[in-house]
């Protein structure tokens, strides 16, 4: 644990920071007509092609711009650009989805005079809808690049699409001596439960590390992070997480028997959590942030899951928007997963508020625990008190304007 401590205490947070803090990035983002009055084309693009790793959506339907930035990645194991819309996943589109992302790629390599290959393709929005390809190429070719936090945000909006806010991170470290920085820019509300929502994650940084150690740290980090959201229950087509490494720091390449290697993970680390909570806390009609915390589980994994069955659970996100302290919905919740539970043993608190003691009710203040419900951002706690296994996910409450945003979709 203090390994743990000394490895964060390294960690910086830039308040004002965001996509393009790091050395040699620009963004921009524009209004093409995808969407009625918003910005819904956006990029990324590094000054030199970046190592980069990612991981995308387990859902069998993947979208079109996933394969198409698989196949990039896979031929170069490098990425300058990041071109983005919103409005349209192009999912569930055949072959003219697929041959429409190749298009995508193909103008924006065009427009950066780069190979084709450098360019990554990620697209959100309605499923079973074609993107508009003449107001695409438009788009793109509107898009005036800038290393300003006006084009961070332009871009963090042109990715939105039911999120109410923008979601965006950057924090620094000292690896090999040299200032490495890490920016992130995330979209997500509705469809979120990644098992790696519609979910975006895009990161940045400035260090030198190659694409497979890279993609060492990013796979060490989503079960974590990540993987560890929901608010509905539902994965998305196009779940795509992805991490630029442009090495412009100078810093000596990482490796992972690197000393500051561990630093590099919870920089990574902690650029992922802030992200997921953004999106968990932005849950399509949420108004609370729901975090579960549990320990004393076999191992790390069941932890998880446990977390995850709680926080994802409607009648415990029902719960706590009515602020009701109704601790029988998680126990209810830890009984349907597949985990080693002694049924004799379990602690449970919400907030400070012990609720359950070795499985027996405890008495507690029904007025001090709305106040606390009352809150915008609610910890659950689970204690099983059968190993040393530990594990959080995040969530939100389930709101009537859940169904009404859902409800007109498309309308």
């Amino acid at each position: 644990m203090q390994i743990m401590n000394n490895i964060q205490s390294h960690i910086e947070e830039i308040k004002d920071g965001n996509i393009v803090s790091p050395i040699g990035y620009k963004a921009a983002g524009v209004h093409a007509g995808l969407r009625y009055n918003k910005k819904d084309i956006g990029a990324i693009v590094s000054a030199v092609p970046a190592n980069c790793a990612a991981v995308y959506t387990a859902s069998h339907f993947q979208a079109a711009p996933l394969k198409v930035t698989q196949e990039s990645i896979a031929k170069e194991k490098r990425i300058q650009a990041i071109v983005v819309n919103s409005a349209c996943a192009n999912a569930c589109t055949g072959e003219k989805g697929l041959k429409d992302a190749y298009e995508m790629r193909k103008i924006m390599a065009n427009y950066l005079q780069i190979k084709e290959e450098y360019v990554a393709v990620s697209s959100t929005g309605v499923i079973g809808e074609y993107l508009q390809m003449d107001k695409m190429e438009k788009g793109i070719n509107q898009l005036i690049f800038h290393s300003t936090p006006q084009n961070a945000e332009a871009f963090q909006e042109a990715i939105l699409t039911t999120d109410t806010v923008m979601k965006k991170c950057c924090y620094s470290a000292t690896i090999a001596g040299v200032t490495v920085t890490m920016g992130g820019t995330a979209k997500g509300s509705g469809m979120i439960h990644p098992n790696m929502a519609t979910m975006l994650g895009f990161i940045t940084t400035d260090a030198a590390i190659p694409s497979e150690v890279l993609q060492a740290a990013l796979s060490k980090v989503i079960p974590t992070t990540f993987n560890q959201i929901t608010v509905d229950g539902d994965t998305s087509t196009n779940d795509t997480v992805l991490v630029l490494a442009n090495g412009m720091a100078k810093n000596e390449p990482l490796t992972e028997e690197h000393p500051d290697y561990p630093v590099f993970v919870e920089l990574l680390s902690t650029t992922c959590e802030s992200l997921a909570k953004q999106i968990a806390k932005d849950g399509e009609g949420a108004t609370k942030l729901i975090e579960v915390k549990v320990s004393g589980s076999n191992n790390d994994e069941e932890a998880r899951i446990i977390a995850k069955q709680i926080v994802g659970s409607n009648l415990v996100k029902t719960a706590i928007y009515g602020s009701d302290a109704n601790w029988g919905r998680i126990i209810t919740a830890i009984g349907q997963t597949k985990t080693a539970v002694n049924p004799s043993r379990v602690d449970i608190a919400i907030g400070d508020i012990l609720m359950l003691k070795e499985s027996e009710p405890q008495s507690f203040s029904e007025q001090t625990a709305i106040e606390y419900l009352n809150q915008d951002f609610i910890q659950i706690f689970v204690d099983l008190h059968n190993g040393k296994g530990e594990g959080k996910a995040w969530g939100c409450d389930l709101s009537y304007d859940y169904v009404k945003i859902n409800a007109s979709y498309r309308t």
